[in-house]
C-alpha cells in the first residue's frame, strides 16, 4: 500500500451571493445656487438654510436647486436663493462648480452644482416660498464665520472663493 502526501485539501465554496445593489442606472442632474451677500452695519453677511439630509439630520447649507427648462444657471441661482430664503439677489460672478455622486433608491446620480456670488437686493428672510419645502430654516450669518456652520467641505470652499472675490484676490 502506498501513501500519497498532499497539501491541505481545498474545498470550493459555493458562489457568494452578492450583497451589492443590482445595477443602477446613472442619471445626470444639474443645479445652481449660491452665496447671497449683504452688508449690515459694516459687516458682510450671507444667508444659509437648514434642510434634512437623507438620514433625517438637520444640516446647514447654501441655497440651491434644479435648473428649470429654459433657465441659465445664474437665473436658477437667483430664483432658488429667493425661493429658499426670501431674499432677492442678482448674480455677480460664478464662484465654483461642485461635482459629486450619490445613490438614490433606484439610480446613481451624478450631480453638478453651479455656485454664484449674489448681491442682495431686498426681501424678507423666510422659507415659506420654497415649493419643495426642503428648507426648514434660514439665517443671516456673518461671512467671516459662515464656513463653520456649513455641513459640507465643498460648500466651505465656495465661501472661500467668495471671500477672495470680495477681497479682490480673485
Amino acid at each position: 500500500m502506498s501513501t500519497v502526501e498532499s497539501g491541505p485539501v481545498r474545498v470550493p465554496h459555493p458562489p457568494r451571493r452578492s450583497s451589492a445593489r443590482p445595477f443602477l442606472p446613472v442619471v445626470d442632474e444639474t443645479s445652481a445656487g449660491g452665496l447671497i451677500v449683504d452688508v449690515v452695519d459694516g459687516e458682510a453677511v450671507t444667508v444659509v438654510i437648514a434642510r434634512r439630509n437623507r438620514g433625517g439630520r438637520l444640516e446647514w447649507c447654501l441655497p440651491k436647486g434644479h435648473i428649470e427648462h429654459g433657465e441659465t444657471p445664474s437665473e436658477t441661482a437667483e430664483r432658488e436663493v429667493f425661493e429658499e430664503t426670501g431674499i432677492e439677489g442678482r448674480a455677480i460672478v460664478h464662484l465654483a462648480t461642485i461635482d459629486y455622486w450619490f445613490a438614490a433608491a433606484d439610480r446613481r446620480v451624478h450631480k453638478l452644482v453651479h455656485h454664484y456670488l449674489l448681491e442682495a437686493l431686498g426681501g424678507e428672510l423666510t422659507v415659506l416660498n420654497d415649493p419643495d419645502r426642503e428648507a426648514e430654516e434660514a439665517a443671516w450669518v456673518p461671512l467671516n464665520t459662515v464656513a463653520t456652520r456649513l455641513a459640507y467641505p465643498n460648500e466651505r470652499r465656495v465661501v472661500a472663493a467668495a471671500r477672495d472675490v470680495l477681497a479682490g484676490r480673485a
